[in-house]
């Protein structure tokens, strides 16, 4: 089997995130950046499914040279070879179309993403790759079996949970409970220095979108503590305060 996992680089959660020129680009000095955590789940079951000579895993990022670091990490943790596509990725568009034509050129049996990025907390990806290639996609699996030449998926909706058999190829977003990530060892990190690492230009595709601006979500205000046997005094704060009675 011949997988497939998309990957992004993104800033750390405790980065401190500011913006610069009037609030319209995303400040980079200084900002840590790692691999999306979703797609280490992806990429992590891409290694299990693959254990033993099974098959092999393929990383692809859409991003410069500075994405590197990140793809070197995930060759790191286990992925046979990588692919970066040589550009920023400007929305979740832009990197479904360019990711779709390299997979046109060379298919996959499974195509694995995160759920979505934690930057941007789309969720589009795949769903948009699937389309683009005309085959299967499912979103935010809690589950990934694969026997012969279909997989079992599981996903959680409201009230329950629903079991898919779907046929390769496909492509699945994944979420927390699919697998769990790994560590890259030492073996691990040496090997992926000499792992292939293939840079290819990006195709010429109509942008549909654009950011205007950012801005940062409004400061916490002060809390108010009110006693537990002072049940009007609350009362009339969730009134006069809160306005939510």
């Amino acid at each position: 089997m011949n997988i497939l996992v998309c990957i992004s680089n993104v800033p750390d959660t405790t980065t401190k995130i500011t913006f610069t020129d009037n609030n319209t680009q995303f400040n980079t000095n200084g900002v840590q950046f790692i691999l999306n955590p979703y797609d280490e789940i992806a990429l992590a079951r891409a290694i299990e499914l693959t254990d033993g000579g099974n098959g092999t895993v393929t990383v692809i990022n859409v991003g410069d040279a500075s994405t590197e670091p990140t793809i070197r990490k995930a060759l790191a943790i286990g992925a046979t070879e990588a692919v970066r596509i040589n550009a920023k990725p400007h929305d979740a568009w832009f990197v479904a179309y360019q990711i779709a034509q390299y997979v046109k050129s060379k298919p996959f049996d499974l195509i694995l993403t995160g759920r979505e990025s934690i930057d941007y907390n789309g969720s589009k990806v795949a769903g948009m790759l699937g389309e683009l290639l005309d085959i299967p996609s499912v979103s935010i699996i809690k589950k990934l079996d694969v026997e012969g030449d279909k997989a079992t998926v599981e996903r959680e909706i409201e009230g329950g949970k629903e079991v898919l058999i779907v046929p390769f190829p496909f492509v699945a977003g994944t979420a927390e409970g699919v697998a769990e990530p790994k560590i890259p060892n030492m073996r691990g990190i040496m090997s992926a220095r000499i792992k292939p690492l293939t840079v290819i230009e990006p195709v010429e595709v109509k942008t549909n979108s654009e950011i205007i601006s950012y801005e940062t979500p409004a400061p916490r205000g002060q809390v108010t503590l009110v006693g537990a046997d002072d049940a009007a005094k609350l009362i009339e704060l969730l009134h006069t305060e809160a306005r939510v009675i």
